[in-house]
């Protein structure tokens, strides 16, 4: 009897451990290690899957708001430009530069260049009187507030060609040179003493805009372009002075008035006073 309950219970005891060791091999993962390590390699392995599982597919969106592209007026302008010691190149910004920058303090060098600037006005440059040198290239400013420019005394170059300007605002009296080619401008458009007072103007480039007369040119100026204009005429006046026979202008050694409908030839008594004639046309 005591046989028999004993092969009774060892045959049980054989089927238990059978069903344990069935159970346990089919929770196996394939290419698993067996033993300790199996446990920590499934527990990675249902993060990863977890982790799958958590990431959107390639090809649908994600749900987070897409940010459209913004003017440029809304970033910092040392993020836009390239900002050195002194010196600020905002050069074809992207996205569109339409307004001047808010510049850092004690800047003295401005390039704004091949950009879309529409206006300056006279709020622009309040805050940085510093500025030495500044250039408009390539823009589409057609309006300048008068005032824009009065804070600038230390102000020196002034490059404002390649836009669409009709009329000229009042500039600083220390500019030594100042570009306004390829613009729009009108005889009415310039004050008649706009560069009187200015008497340390060196360079005066006015070419390639619809001038119908020569403006007043300061006796300091070198060179003068007023190339491809609608000037028709000169008088004695408006190079040498009538009622000064001994007038001479030493320094105007260049002055390009060629595309434009004035014959030089007719008024000969309006050049006695310089070292050199006017580059255009004599018949």
């Amino acid at each position: 009897m005591k046989a028999f309950l004993f092969t009774c219970t060892l045959v049980l005891w054989q089927i238990a451990a059978s069903a344990r060791s069935s159970d346990q091999d089919s929770q196996l993962i394939p290419g698993s290690l067996p033993g300790g390590d199996l446990n920590g390699y499934s527990i990675d392995y249902l993060k990863s899957r977890r982790a799958r599982r958590a990431l959107p597919p390639a090809d649908e969106p994600d749900g987070s708001p897409v940010t459209e592209e913004g003017d440029a007026s809304d970033l910092p302008t040392c993020l836009l430009c390239v900002c050195l010691t002194g010196s600020v190149y905002c050069e074809d910004v992207s996205p569109d530069m339409t307004s001047v920058p808010t510049l850092p303090k004690e800047t003295a060098y401005l390039y704004a260049r091949f950009n879309k600037i529409k206006k300056i006005s006279s709020k622009d440059f309040a805050d940085t009187v510093t500025l030495k040198r500044i250039d408009f290239t390539g823009n589409q400013i057609s309006e300048i507030e008068d005032g824009a420019f009065s804070k600038l005394t230390l102000l020196e170059e002034l490059t404002l060609a390649e836009n669409r300007l009709v009329k000229l605002p009042m500039l600083p009296a220390k500019l030594t040179s100042f570009n306004a080619n390829h613009n729009l401008l009108k005889t009415k458009g310039v004050k008649a003493n706009l560069f009187k007072k200015m008497t340390k103007l060196v360079t005066l480039y006015l070419a390639n805009n619809e001038l119908e007369a020569v403006p007043h040119i300061p006796d300091s100026v070198r060179t003068l372009h007023l190339q491809n204009n609608n000037i028709t005429e000169v008088n004695i006046d408006t190079f040498c002075r009538s009622n000064d026979t001994y007038y001479l202008r030493p320094s105007l050694n260049e002055v390009r008035m060629d595309g434009n409908p004035v014959i030089l030839s007719k008024y000969p008594d309006s050049f006695t006073c310089m070292k050199v004639l006017p580059i255009g046309r004599y018949r």
